[in-house]
């Protein structure tokens, strides 16, 4: 249970440090990849075993882990601008009820077959991420800002569908630390070439706050996987158990710190918004 209750601590704080960029003027593109350096390298350092570049060029899943690099480097700046913009409230609703897009990956493309209640849960996720975007104000809330928890929702729930897929069809057990500091470099060498196009237009000028943000984010990212793998170890708890206990600690954590932290108003939609989230995963992981 400890390491599921780290794992909900790690992963909140990456939505905080999101937040934390805009108020310390930390450039969210520099200091993600910096994150995913630090996150690469601590996965390399947590593996006991022995790897080699020719062996991981080798690997079925070593094209695989680019798509993905593309992807961790668009989402994560999706959601660390819906975390500055909307909220981390709305940030943590819109990322948590992705859980729903794998799902439906998996009717289609393993064969599993979604109850009547599953099926309910996945329209509650939907309403969940509008109720809880919309503000007090929503007549001044730009179109684009509404956009962001839309983008971060599908976006996160694309990579986990992607990361089920490879899990189901190419990785083995020993090879998930490996996989995840891959993947993690291919988003820090995505990110290098997206610096690498703006330095035409704009010089490169290295910026301690975007090492320190990049490095503080890295690890708990890092280890808010760990962690949950390490609990999904634990025989008591199904797994299904697991990711809900997990998902709406996260949501509600999120949104207490939210609300106490960083003085976030939330109207009854978005009390309504966050009741629906808990709900919604509820039926989607146990039914």
């Amino acid at each position: 249970m400890l390491a599921l209750v780290l794992s909900v601590l790690c992963s909140t704080l990456i939505l905080v440090i999101f937040k934390l960029y805009a108020v310390y003027g930390v450039q969210t593109l520099y200091a993600i990849i910096v994150n995913y350096i630090t996150a690469c390298c601590t996965g390399l350092l947590f593996y006991t075993g022995s790897v080699t570049i020719s062996d991981i060029l080798e690997k079925p899943w070593v094209l695989g882990t680019l798509a993905l690099g593309v992807l961790f480097i668009l989402v994560f700046n999706i959601i660390a601008k819906t975390s500055q913009v909307a909220g981390v409230s709305v940030a943590s609703v819109a990322t948590k009820m992705s859980l729903v897009i794998p799902v439906v990956f998996g009717v289609f493309l393993y064969k599993e077959i979604l109850s009547t209640i599953q099926v309910f849960g996945i329209l509650l996720a939907l309403a969940a991420v509008y109720f809880t975007s919309v503000k007090k104000n929503s007549r001044s809330v730009s179109k684009r800002v509404m956009l962001l928890p839309v983008l971060a929702f599908l976006g996160s729930g694309l990579i986990d569908a992607l990361i089920k897929y490879f899990e189901e069809i190419h990785l083995t057990n020993d090879e998930l630390p490996i996989f995840s500091a891959v993947v993690f470099c291919a988003a820090a060498l995505t990110g290098f070439l997206f610096i690498g196009i703006n330095t035409v237009k704009k010089p490169l000028k290295v910026n301690f706050k975007n090492v320190i943000g990049g490095i503080a984010l890295g690890i708990p990212n890092y280890f808010s996987i760990f962690f949950l793998l390490r609990a999904l170890q634990n025989e008591q708890f199904t797994s299904a158990s697991i990711f809900t206990i997990n998902n709406v600690a996260i949501v509600m954590v999120s949104t207490l710190i939210g609300i106490w932290f960083f003085k976030e108003t939330m109207s009854i939609k978005n009390w309504a918004g966050i009741a629906m989230a808990v709900i919604s995963i509820v039926l989607v992981a146990l039914f």
